[in-house]
């Protein structure tokens, strides 16, 4: 029998950057990423990473990470070998997905190092699990759906812990309104690329599907 990976086992990851794209030179500051086991947070990994340059006082701002802090942590071609082995051959997640996966890609392809696994975006399942919520930034989820943390959004680990546990609470609510146990992260990645108005029709011909086979 095939195995079928969860939806509730998986890295979630999120990065700090010099700026919006690496197509335009923008590098890696920070990583942030825990690792999720059945439901559970069982393991994190966060790193600064020096990019070799200044970054500006807006991201210095933006973030709280300072050109100081930059010059006393490891260049980043070590600390993505470092998240290498800690990811495996593990699924990711990110909010927002396209921007950090573009960065890991980037960083990845200048270290001739690649991953085995596959991204799902909890911004765009939210769009279609938490509709009625005002704004789908990680910032306003979290406060519309009650989630507790402590410590900054906009530093990398923060953002992977808060996105972590706003994809339990969407597992628990799919799981709660369409009854599907164990879910696959094959149907959230579905989820997430299908229209809105679609999702609804999904789930619940996959619980039948579900139900039928059982």
């Amino acid at each position: 029998m095939m195995n079928v990976k969860r939806a509730d086992s998986l890295v979630v990851l999120d990065f700090e950057t010099t700026g919006l794209s690496p197509d335009k030179g923008d590098r890696a500051i920070e990583i942030g990423a825990v690792r999720i086991k059945d439901g559970i947070i069982v393991d994190q990994f966060q790193a600064l990473m020096n990019p070799g340059r200044q970054i500006s006082p807006f991201i210095a701002d933006y973030t709280g990470i300072t050109n100081q802090m930059l010059s006393e942590a490891l260049p980043i071609d070590q600390v993505m070998k470092d998240f290498c082995e800690f990811l495996g051959d593990d699924n990711l997640l990110a909010h927002n997905a396209t921007f950090d996966q573009r960065f890991l890609d980037n960083e990845l392809s200048r270290i001739s190092r690649k991953y085995s696994g596959e991204f799902a975006c909890s911004l765009l399942v939210a769009r279609r699990i938490i509709t009625d919520a005002p704004s789908h930034s990680l910032g306003n989820l979290v406060k519309f759906k009650n989630l507790s943390g402590e410590g900054d959004f906009h530093r990398a680990l923060f953002d992977a812990q808060m996105t972590a546990k706003l994809w339990l609470s969407m597992l628990a609510q799919i799981n709660e309104q369409y009854n599907i146990i164990d879910i696959p992260f094959s149907l959230m990645q579905q989820v997430s690329c299908t229209s809105k108005k679609a999702v609804v029709k999904l789930l619940q011909n996959y619980n039948v599907q579900q139900c039928n086979h059982s």
